[in-house]
């Protein structure tokens, strides 16, 4: 499966076919979704190699490879415009353009054919049964560029390291038909249940999927399944495959066994030529949850309450394509319009590339009846239902369904009103994807104002777009519970972890201190709702004026925040305003809006506004929370920059919302994130109340 990456430069030269260089739309990324709708599906093209997607190997979010081969014959010569692969030339990229949805490839196959591939991870924010299948489509349409007819076949495989992050294991394999829908199946010998290897899923079905009525006539779809070379070779010698499987199971690793498919278009002309692939993963149980009774108990896939068995939702899935495109072409639209007219097309740069990645670290579990969804925190330790990671993710649900935030919080309140958790405070996590087995002894990683103050803005916030008050009532009491939290430890905060834990322990901080002020007015709201008596508003009101003489450095040039009571050399970005405004409580006085807008122009670099005086780091989501509530002029700053960085910037994966604002590099010294779902917070702007 592995073979040394040949130069680009060799490439060029052993193909013949070097071209003018890809364009992008809207910029080039730093790395190009390709099917992302889950944490175990969650695949990428590395932008180190320009974003060009031939002669490149896939890889999953850890950089893993995930072998995905793809061919094309024109006239009898086979081209590689996908993977790694050695003996056929490369085709040319032409362009490249992402959607909120799609990453869409064109080619030039030797100046004859133009070949378009498409990779579409759906995303149905309305439709649960949909959404919770962990799939996704690739789509190649082929036409005649220089005006001749041309012979044309298409080729695809993917191969066993897709299926275990250990490629020492066994994998075992088969191949099917259901109806006209033919199948490859393939997953890991020795199932190991709720665990991962390099973050790979242990357990599963995988399956490779496609239309064998796609063109008439016999011969017109084969397949293949055995060695990478041998079929490879099949392919690229024939222009067609064997139909046969070599019955050896064996290790990943061993002689690479891999998963084949060739359409046959016949002679393509000017009218585009359309197959398609469907590829994803199956999994009968996907978390194991320590829920109301406290004990861990495995809960189903949420596909389960849709699809009767694993075949079933493979064929709903493919059959689906033509509603899914059409589903997803307006979902495409209406992010375009409406953050262009929030903010123009750098908004829109910013928000499209955030939306697969957001929902690709969502698992949906349970039934229909009590649907979950779980969130793993991508690459920074895999921590499973992290509040202050649901807490940036927040406003892209808001945005596209504000239901599915009850999903996302109901295995917290599950967790802790069980009894399991013996702290005052929230919660901080669950416990390490995919076991929710929470912390019965209390040990998560301390973070008891930062979790406090974001159950309770989350929780009111989906009260407030959805109408079920019914649910503050349920849970009052835990909400109660943090909240005089609050009232101890809010206006002035002992020593202790933000969200930004990178940074360390701070006593004092004020940005801190004021979202834990804003979630007590917040519950003040609450209380009112529920009927229930209102203590907390007025301490609310108290402390923000103490909040003000405190936090704020009078003396400057540019009165600001400080990063913590007192030090008037320090300064932070005071992101956790944005709650007061996607709350609608009027709180936060303007002045003090209009004050930090007008200071953070003065301390900008290149690409943004760093996070604190501790670092030249920043993070993009709250750099948005940010924008959000700034002047007019300063948001286009903040937006402006952000954009110039996803298209410049010197990082390779899935975007990072953490990097140097002045390289625009990952953090020297500090952690790598990427692939994080917190990327939702990109849409702070289009979550605030009309």
């Amino acid at each position: 499966m592995r073979f040394i990456k040949m130069a680009a430069a060799l490439a060029a030269l052993g193909s013949g076919l070097a071209g003018a260089a890809s364009t992008y739309k809207p910029t080039r990324p730093p790395a190009v979704p390709l099917a992302v709708r889950s944490p175990y599906l969650n695949t990428w093209l590395q932008c180190d190699s320009g974003c060009i997607l031939p002669n490149s190997w896939p890889r999953f979010w850890t950089t893993a490879v995930q072998g995905w081969q793809g061919l094309v014959a024109v006239d009898g010569v086979a081209y590689n415009w996908m993977g790694e692969a050695r003996g056929t030339p490369v085709v040319n990229q032409v362009s490249l353009e992402y959607t909120s949805t799609k990453s869409i490839f064109t080619f030039d196959v030797n100046g004859t054919v133009e070949l378009t591939v498409t990779f579409l991870s759906p995303v149905f924010p309305h439709d649960l049964g949909r959404q919770s299948q962990q799939f996704s489509y690739i789509s190649a349409k082929a036409k005649s560029s220089d005006g001749s007819p041309h012979t044309v076949q298409v080729y695809m495989d993917v191969s066993g390291e897709w299926a275990s992050g250990d490629d020492s294991q066994v994998i075992n394999w088969d191949q099917g038909t259901s109806g006209n829908l033919v199948y490859h199946k393939f997953y890991r010998a020795s199932q190991a249940e709720f665990t991962e290897s390099g973050e790979i899923a242990s357990w599963g079905n995988w399956y490779l999927s496609t239309n064998a009525s796609d063109v008439a006539g016999v011969g017109a779809l084969t397949w293949q399944i055995g060695q990478d070379s041998v079929v490879r070779g099949q392919f690229a010698k024939n222009a067609t495959l064997s139909n046969t499987k070599e019955t050896n199971f064996r290790a990943v690793n061993d002689r690479w066994p891999v998963f084949a498919f060739s359409h046959d278009l016949g002679e393509v002309q000017n009218d585009e030529v359309e197959r398609v692939f469907s590829l994803g993963i199956v999994q009968d149980r996907v978390i194991n949850f320590a829920g109301h009774s406290g004990s861990l108990a495995p809960v189903p896939g949420l596909w389960s309450s849709y699809y009767s068995d694993d075949i079933s939702a493979v064929v709903a899935f493919y059959n689906d394509y033509e509603y899914a495109v059409a589903m997803c072409f307006a979902l495409d639209q209406d992010i375009q319009i409406d953050s262009e007219q929030a903010a123009g097309q750098d908004y829109a740069t910013i928000t499209t590339l955030a939306v697969r990645q957001t929902f690709g670290g969502l698992q949906f579990a349970g039934n229909s009846s009590k649907p979950y969804i779980f969130l793993k925190e991508i690459s920074s330790n895999s921590d499973i239902q992290t509040v202050d990671v649901i807490f940036p993710a927040y406003p892209a649900i808001l945005y596209l369904n504000a239901t599915y935030t009850k999903y996302l919080l109901d295995p917290l309140y599950e967790n802790q009103e069980s009894g399991a958790y013996p702290n005052a405070w929230a919660i901080h996590d669950l416990g390490t994807f995919p076991v929710a087995k929470g912390y019965p002894a209390g040990n998560d990683e301390a973070m008891p104002l930062e979790e406090c103050g974001n159950m309770i803005i989350m929780t009111l916030g989906y009260a407030q777009r959805t109408g079920d008050t019914g649910y503050l009532t349920t849970h009052y009491p835990k909400l109660s519970q943090w909240a005089t939290f609050l009232v101890n430890d809010s206006l002035i905060p002992s020593n202790q972890l933000s969200t930004d834990d990178f940074a360390g322990t701070l006593a004092n901080q004020t940005n801190l201190a004021i979202k834990g002020i804003i979630g007590l007015k917040a519950m003040s709201q609450i209380a009112q709702l529920t009927n229930n008596e209102d203590t907390f508003g007025a301490i609310a009101d108290d402390y923000l004026k103490r909040w003000q003489a405190f936090a704020i450095n009078t003396e400057a040039n540019l009165p600001h925040t400080t990063l913590s009571y007192g030090d008037n050399s320090s300064h932070g970005l005071l992101y956790n305003i944005y709650a007061d405004k996607l709350l609608g409580l009027d709180f936060i006085p303007q002045s003090v809006y209009d004050m930090q807008s007008e200071f953070y122009s003065t301390i900008a670099l290149e690409y943004a506004v760093p996070l604190d005086t501790r670092h030249t780091w920043t993070k993009s989501d709250w750099e948005m929370f940010a924008a959000a509530v700034a002047s007019n002029e300063t948001k286009t700053m903040f937006i402006s920059k952000l954009a110039k960085w996803i298209g410049s910037t010197s990082t390779n994966r899935a975007m990072t919302d953490l990097f140097d604002a002045a390289t625009g590099g990952y953090p020297a010294g500090g952690p790598t994130f990427v692939a994080r779902p917190v990327m939702g917070g990109m849409f702070a702007l289009l979550a605030l109340p009309k």
